[in-house]
């Protein structure tokens, strides 16, 4: 996580040479505070936040992303919690159009797998097992956000982290508990470094 700086300053270099250049932008009134929703990967549905700041020609502008909700699908149930915060820097008008960005995401997930069948000392065992799935990113993106006061914006980018190759499992039945392990199956767009990010949003600008 030592990068961010260093790329938070090269963003705020390109966004204070792109200001540079667009001198026509200068007073054109910037919306401050930005409440929406986005949806997409990884995380589904969150909540979004953005505050524009009064420097740099209000091009800077930190965020913060949360969800967290449940489904349950048959005989499985899941809890996930996605938080991200960072920063968004708009390359050409102010706190709209372009932008680039950088924060730091936290994945967090929770699998319950009730009425499995497993084995234990060969006897055939009915129960549930449960597993956790955390992931910590860095994540860079590039976007677009429309102006006015309904806005509408896009992202994609890649989020850069350690996914595991596996899940550990705890199953439990009749007061029974067994621990194993699972190889996660090939998903498109993750890899044990990291993954894609794509997303789209709308929300109010104020």
């Amino acid at each position: 996580m030592k990068k961010i700086p260093l790329i938070l300053i090269t963003i705020i270099g390109l966004s204070v040479s792109a200001q540079g250049n667009n001198s026509t932008y200068t007073n054109e009134k910037s919306k401050t505070i930005s409440i929406g929703v986005k949806a997409g990967a990884p995380n589904i549905l969150s909540l979004n936040g953005e505050f524009v700041l009064p420097i740099l020609n209000n091009h800077i502008a930190p965020f913060i992303d949360y969800g967290s909700f449940g489904l349950d699908i048959e005989d499985t149930e899941t809890t996930l919690k996605y938080t991200e915060y960072g920063l968004n820097v708009y390359l050409g008008n102010k706190g709209k159009g372009l932008y680039v960005g950088a924060g730091n995401g936290t994945l967090k997930n929770e699998f319950t797998f009730n009425n499995l069948t497993f084995e234990e000392n060969s006897v055939s065992l009915r129960g549930t097992a449960k597993t956790n799935l955390d992931i910590n990113t860095l994540n860079l993106k590039l976007g677009y956000k429309t102006g006015g006061t309904i806005y509408f914006r896009i992202e994609a980018g890649y989020g850069i982290g350690t996914i595991p190759d596996a899940l550990n499992f705890t199953a439990t039945s009749g007061g029974i508990t067994e621990t194993f392990s699972e190889d996660i199956p090939a998903i498109p767009g993750i890899g044990t470094n990291g993954f894609a990010i794509g997303n789209i949003g709308f929300g109010l600008s104020f």
